[in-house]
């Protein structure tokens, strides 16, 4: 079996099995609510984001998509960058702006990954994870209409998170809009055989996303070494998220389909395949 798919059913059954033991979250108090805004948004992602992922990834060469997602997670290494310096992780914060440096000249615009292959290890870092490290509390978890999957923290971060994605001012608006729909489609296109195996696989997908959300997000906020009294390590592997957008708007939804808003801007905002993890 693909090594991503296989991490992906162990935590499938990982979630699967955890969340049989009680059918209400604490950290979920609007259920209700969240439920029914899944639901919106998992249906737009049925009839509209999935279909255009499905004929961009079967007619695209793989180069070309390759070339897609290196661009765009080029531009979402500056404010991955911005946010390890505010986190005060001063070396991966100077990291991330010698791999846009690199990528950006050498990389024939960030086409090319050559920051990796240099040894620079890209991160992923947004602003609702730099007000964790601060000390926010993440809050009730909430499901926002496109972006999916959130907490009350990180939707108060998401206009920064918008505001700090260059390709917001990029002009003209057309072909900002068009690049950014490119965007999401290749987003999606990355993670479609996980969120078809989460499809089959999850008993409640409702739960299983979000238990996966809050667990994936907890780690991200402490780099996977969360603090004891904090809660358990997340159970989701980070390797096998192709978010390859890092902390731009549309990132802060892709990972695996539904858990993590597939934020589109919907700057990371067009229908939400609720497809991410931006995890705590």
């Amino acid at each position: 079996m693909n090594p991503v798919l296989k991490r992906i059913t162990m935590l499938v059954l990982a979630v699967a099995i955890s969340g049989c033991a009680t059918s209400r979250n604490p950290q979920d108090p609007f259920e209700t609510y969240n439920r029914a805004m899944f639901s919106f948004n998992d249906g737009l992602d049925r009839v509209a984001l999935k279909p255009a992922a499905t004929v961009y990834k079967n007619v695209l060469p793989q180069f070309v998509q390759t070339g897609v997602g290196n661009f765009f997670g080029n531009l979402g290494d500056v404010w991955t960058a911005v946010n390890n310096l505010l986190q005060g992780k001063v070396e991966d914060g100077l990291n991330d702006f010698m791999r846009v440096a690199v990528n950006s000249t050498l990389g024939l615009g960030g086409l090319l990954d050559i920051g990796s292959e240099a040894g620079l290890q890209k991160h992923r870092e947004d602003f609702g994870q730099t007000l964790g490290r601060w000390g926010v509390a993440s809050g009730p978890y909430v499901v926002l209409p496109l972006f999916g999957s959130s907490t009350l923290r990180d939707t108060a971060a998401t206009p920064l998170d918008i505001v700090g994605d260059p390709w917001t001012y990029k002009d003209p608006t057309n072909v900002r809009n068009m690049g950014t729909a490119l965007r999401l489609v290749d987003l999606r296109a990355s993670v479609l055989d996980a969120s078809s195996l989460i499809e089959d696989a999850a008993l409640d997908r409702y739960e299983f996303i979000r238990d996966a959300y809050l667990q994936r997000r907890q780690s991200r906020v402490y780099d996977g070494d969360v603090p004891r009294g904090k809660g358990r390590r997340s159970t989701v592997d980070d390797s096998y998220l192709n978010e390859r957008s890092a902390a731009s708007p549309v990132d802060s939804a892709v990972a695996v389909p539904g858990i993590e808003p597939l934020q589109a801007p919907v700057p990371e905002q067009a229908p939400s395949a609720q497809l991410s993890v931006k995890a705590e």
